[in-house]
């Protein structure tokens, strides 16, 4: 016997509750658990968002940078949502603090996106992350997008120009350039080897 999927709205997702420590993505009113990813996927992710906070703060930019608790919908075009949890998401910190006044840190397609993500991929994630939220985030008009790839050793810049993303790729020793973070001074190798 084949039991059906139950698929949520985004409201029942906000309001989802499975008595666990598991965290999902809402992806066609589907819960897809989130990988944890391995040791390194976490440093990667914790390393950027350490090094973007020192550079926010740095420059006196007006931002923030959260690891995994911002939440973005994204737009489909069947009638179930979806919510992506990038791995590290920048924001002015007005919108910041607009999203702690809600039940949860979710920014809906009402709400102007964010300045960044970034997702650092896994085996597990390599599709989703190069195709579904790449796609996903040019309709939300997210000005830039990081995929941070320790398995293929690089980094893509997807910036935002005219509604499409220009990538621009990075290997071994050289420096990410951001149009987002136009003074940060970080290497490839940096990065993935934190």
């Amino acid at each position: 016997m084949v039991t059906a999927l139950k698929r949520l709205t985004l409201s029942e997702y906000l309001n989802y509750e499975n008595q666990t420590d598991t965290v999902y993505e809402l992806v066609n009113g589907e819960l897809v658990p989130m990988t944890l990813g391995n040791a390194l996927h976490g440093d990667i992710a914790e390393f950027l968002h350490d090094h973007l906070r020192m550079e926010i703060k740095r420059v006196g930019l007006p931002w923030g940078a959260k690891q995994m608790t911002v939440g973005v919908q994204s737009p489909q075009k069947g009638r179930w949502d979806t919510c992506r949890i990038p791995d590290v998401t920048v924001l002015p910190t007005e919108q910041w603090q607009q999203l702690r006044l809600k039940t949860e840190a979710i920014i809906t397609l009402d709400e102007p996106p964010p300045l960044l993500v970034i997702e650092v991929v896994s085996e597990s994630t390599k599709t989703v992350d190069y195709r579904a939220k790449r796609s996903e985030y040019t309709v939300l008009g997210i000005p830039e997008y990081w995929i941070v790839d320790p398995i293929a050793g690089k980094i893509t810049i997807c910036e935002l120009i005219e509604g499409f993303y220009d990538t621009k790729e990075f290997v071994a020793q050289e420096q990410i350039r951001s149009s987002t973070f136009k003074e940060l001074h970080l290497t490839v190798a940096q990065v993935l080897n934190p």
